[in-house]
């Protein structure tokens, strides 16, 4: 089993940056791929940005394409999510994602999340 432990959640003016991190547990690590997902109150899961654990091409959702930038660390099994330029309407719930193949269902290990508050 992979498990997936994300942090660097907090309370952030809007305007202001926040790096959230999510590293996996194991003897060794990977994955197709690393994904952000986020959900705020009210609302479904979204995607927010993905990396190719091998090569490191990125996918970014249109809604904080420019804002943010997804990155990992293959040596440290670590995927980061800097964010710039927050704004409230990212207030939600982030979680990290592992998948083992190139589809969304590939997606099948989860993080615990991590909250992001981003305030008028």
């Amino acid at each position: 089993q992979v498990q997936l432990v994300e942090s660097g959640g907090g309370l952030v003016q809007a305007g202001g940056s926040l790096r959230l991190s999510c590293e996996a547990s194991g003897r060794t690590f990977s994955p197709y791929g690393m994904g952000w997902f986020r959900q705020g109150p009210g609302k479904e899961r979204e995607f927010v940005a993905a990396i190719r654990w091998s090569g490191g091409s990125t996918d970014y959702a249109d809604s904080v394409k420019g804002r943010f930038t997804i990155s990992r660390d293959n040596a440290k099994k670590t995927v980061y999510l800097q964010m710039n330029s927050l704004k409230p309407e990212d207030t939600a719930v982030y979680y990290c994602a592992a998948r083992l193949t190139a589809t969304m269902a590939g997606y099948r290990y989860w993080g615990q999340g991590t909250q992001v508050t981003v305030s008028s």
